[in-house]
């Protein structure tokens, strides 16, 4: 059990049965009244994202989740396939556990899988990781006053604002936390 205040984004609740994944935490204490935590809940199993205030003295279900070290194999239409490094057991996740940030997953990628009984229902990116450049707009020339950025597209189909000397066939660093250009590779 854990108290409505002490919630974190990454807690997983097990709420009338169902799994959410607490995704955004706002702690609120007005002048007058109880402090409360309002929240946005995901469900693990639709993927539907909801709001939830709860009184900040609230004890709620908490869910022990484990994290396991694993490499991506290889995709398989809206499937994609995982092996934990340390014991071999693969995983097959659908597409919609990840996203947007499935424009991040490549094969041999490592990463973590948050597993509840035997089921994967969240993951952790690295923190930056390094693309290949497949597509890059044309610089424009004397287009230089400030920072100037062009979108190119990375070979998984993620699209990238860069600086202008960045160009097709360069490797990047993307910061995964925000989709970031960081710096080449």
């Amino acid at each position: 059990m854990i108290a409505a205040g002490d919630l974190k984004k990454g807690t997983t609740l097990r709420l009338d049965g169902t799994l959410f994944r607490v995704v955004n935490t706002t702690y609120n204490k007005p002048g007058r009244g109880k402090a409360s935590m309002i929240t946005t809940l995901l469900d693990i199993r639709t993927g539907q994202t909801s709001q939830r205030a709860f009184p900040a003295e609230d004890r709620l279900d908490n869910v022990f989740v484990e994290t396991e070290p694993v490499e991506m194999l290889y995709r398989d239409g809206d499937i994609y396939h995982f092996m934990n490094t340390n014991s071999f057991e693969q995983y097959e996740v659908n597409a919609s556990l990840f996203g947007d940030d499935a424009y991040y997953l490549s094969d041999g990628l490592n990463m973590e899988l948050r597993v509840f009984d035997g089921n994967p229902i969240d993951y952790v990116l690295p923190t930056t990781l390094t693309f290949e450049v497949v597509e890059a707009e044309a610089a424009v020339v004397g287009d230089t006053a400030g920072s100037v950025q062009k979108k190119v597209k990375t070979e998984t189909g993620l699209l990238v604002d860069v600086p202008m000397f960045v160009n097709v066939g360069d490797k990047i660093k993307i910061d995964t936390r925000d989709g970031s250009y960081q710096k080449r590779a």
